[in-house]
């Protein structure tokens, strides 16, 4: 078999990731967008079960995937929030250092739709608890998938 696709092109796969949620949440830097990324990853991955969180890695491109499982302290899973609490909770991480703005979650959102099969991950989606449509919902069409 050969080696996967995103394994042999994580990096510009990544890079790609990065720069649709830089540009859609209006940073600057891939440091701010990489941190307002992972506390959108981590704060999803808090609401569920161990076998939820590595069914949705399975989707995610492969550093993507890395961020999202990376220091993991298994811990009960915490119920879904309106999208004020989450996206204060994304913000939380690293509070001196954050500039993650207000549509953090939906910005990410954008960045993963653009970057993974979305009909799986609706598919997946359709299994979690109540609130995991909701957090990677985006208004309007789905984007295009790219294929860096």
């Amino acid at each position: 078999m050969p080696m996967p696709w995103t394994y042999r092109h994580a990096s510009r796969e990544f890079a790609s990731f990065l720069a649709d949620a830089r540009e859609e949440m209006e940073l600057v830097s891939d440091n701010s967008a990489y941190t307002a990324v992972q506390g959108v990853l981590l704060c999803f991955r808090r609401r569920l079960t161990v076998q939820q969180a590595l069914d949705f890695a399975g989707l995610l491109p492969s550093v993507v995937r890395a961020i999202f499982v990376a220091d993991w302290q298994v811990a009960p899973p915490l119920p879904f929030a309106d999208r004020a609490a989450l996206t204060a909770e994304a913000q939380a991480l690293r509070p001196h250092h954050n500039l993650t703005p207000d549509n953090c979650i939906a910005a990410t959102a954008l960045a993963l739709r653009h970057h993974v099969d979305q009909a799986a991950l609706d598919a997946l989606l359709a299994t979690f608890p109540a609130g995991a449509v909701e957090f990677w919902h985006l208004d309007g069409p789905p984007p295009t998938r790219k294929m860096v």
